[in-house]
């Protein structure tokens, strides 16, 4: 492991910590997920700060072949994951190599996931030419960028949302805080709906960044109602629910 990136390591172990409260179990689970990926890093000869999508998948792929299972390749790339949006967020790195990477157990715990095919379908389905259909398509941007929860989604305030690096600030469950990316085609619709939709359904200046047709907080029920109805419209007959979408 090179000095620097073990300087990073080392302070990204330490915002699990201290700043995440994490577990030591749990620190020493990333800790080791991370000291292998240095490891395959020297072996192969690569450089960190360079490192692509395709090394990624090698590097997963050479963990199966030594008997890895599809939970441990999992748990192996959340660790990668959060590792890299944790470098982004201290700007130590400009691009995350692990973004939109399928999780290698993703098919066998999301049985009802939608195809690419289906996602596309539904986030073109609002009608942008509308406040309300471009509220929405911030929306699902957003919740498909970001893969909050809805309650998590619905109670984002505009404070938290900063779309130059890219990135929200998310109070989860427990009141614990993290720090989520944003992609760049979340960030051209929310932008959009910022600069205009929202503007006039804000009528009491709320703090929330989604508001319903009056000008009040969108509840979970109402995103609910609106997720389902642009999913009648892409065409989709599965079953989705904002879980669905999430993942």
């Amino acid at each position: 492991m090179t000095d620097q990136l073990e300087h990073q390591v080392h302070e990204f172990l330490a915002h699990l910590a201290v700043e995440r409260n994490l577990s030591p179990r749990t620190v020493e689970a990333y800790a080791r997920d991370l000291r292998q990926f240095a490891a395959w890093l020297a072996a192969e000869g690569l450089a960190f700060e360079r490192l692509e999508k395709a090394a990624i998948r090698r590097y997963l792929g050479a963990r199966r072949d030594d008997g890895l299972s599809a939970r441990s390749a999992a748990r192996a790339l959340s660790a990668l994951r959060a590792f890299f949006r944790f470098l982004l967020t201290t700007q130590a790195l400009t691009q995350d190599p692990t973004a939109d990477l399928a999780s290698p157990s993703l098919w066998r715990t999301v049985p009802h996931a939608l195809t690419p095919e289906e996602i596309e379908a539904l986030l073109a389905a609002p009608d942008t030419s509308t406040p309300l259909g471009l509220r929405d398509r911030a929306m699902l941007e957003t919740l498909y960028a970001t893969g909050l929860r809805v309650s998590e989604l619905v109670a984002l305030t505009r404070d938290r949302l900063r779309l130059d690096p890219g990135y929200v600030r998310v109070i989860g469950k427990g009141r614990k805080e993290r720090v989520v990316p944003l992609g760049d085609s979340a960030v051209d619709w929310l932008e959009r709906y910022l600069e205009g939709a929202r503007t006039g359904l804000d009528r009491s200046q709320r703090p929330e960044v989604f508001l319903n047709h009056r000008g009040a907080r969108l509840t979970r029920q109402g995103f609910w109602k609106i997720l389902r109805g642009h999913a009648v419209a892409a065409g989709i007959t599965s079953t989705i629910s904002p879980h669905v979408v999430r993942h």
